[in-house]
């Protein structure tokens, strides 16, 4: 007889967008990575991620589910 064990995934935090930059910026200019710094310096834990779907960096934040 076959045993079955259940496992829980972990839950994922969910993710706030505090802002948005086109990917097309000129070379050498980081809108988003500035914005995320200026964000983490006033104590929010901003980090940038890309959204492929939308070809645009998305600064944001995690937040507790």
């Amino acid at each position: 007889m076959a045993t079955y064990r259940r496992t829980v995934e972990p839950a994922k935090p969910q993710r706030r967008i505090l802002e948005r930059f086109p990917a097309g910026a000129p070379r050498g200019v980081w809108p988003a990575e500035g914005y995320a710094a200026e964000q983490r310096r006033n104590g929010i834990p901003a980090r940038v991620v890309m959204d492929l779907d939308s070809d645009s960096f998305l600064v944001i934040v995690e937040v507790a589910s």
